[in-house]
């Protein structure tokens, strides 16, 4: 026997925002990354220290070419934790996206630093 998936007929405000980032989540992995960041800008608006939020927001943002408003969420990212080696890649390679390899250098340079993975 087969399932149906029906679309949920609640809003985001019958949702609780884990639903929602994963909701988001689903867009993401789907490829639909302009839907993903449409339902993340309100969770992070809600929560701005939800890192993860953030985080997906960016990516989203980034595969979407909407690469100014990535590099504002990676930066928000980096100005709460200096420390998160993946934001540092990822404004890197934002940066360099915009031909700006001057700047993206010493944010490529931090993240090989801080994981060998992404030398």
């Amino acid at each position: 026997m087969t399932s149906r998936t029906t679309a949920d007929p609640r809003t985001p405000a019958d949702r609780t925002p884990a639903e929602e980032y994963d909701r988001a989540r689903l867009h993401f992995d789907s490829k639909a990354y302009s839907d993903a960041a449409r339902i993340l800008q309100p969770l992070v608006a809600a929560e701005p220290g939800q890192l993860a939020a953030r985080m997906l927001l960016a990516r989203s943002y980034y595969h979407s070419a909407q690469l100014e408003r990535a590099a504002a969420e990676l930066r928000e990212v980096l100005a709460q934790d200096p420390a998160e080696s993946y934001a540092h890649l990822m404004l890197g390679r934002t940066l360099e996206r915009q031909g700006r390899g001057e700047e993206a250098r010493p944010h490529l340079r931090l993240a090989a630093a801080m994981n060998d993975a992404f030398a």
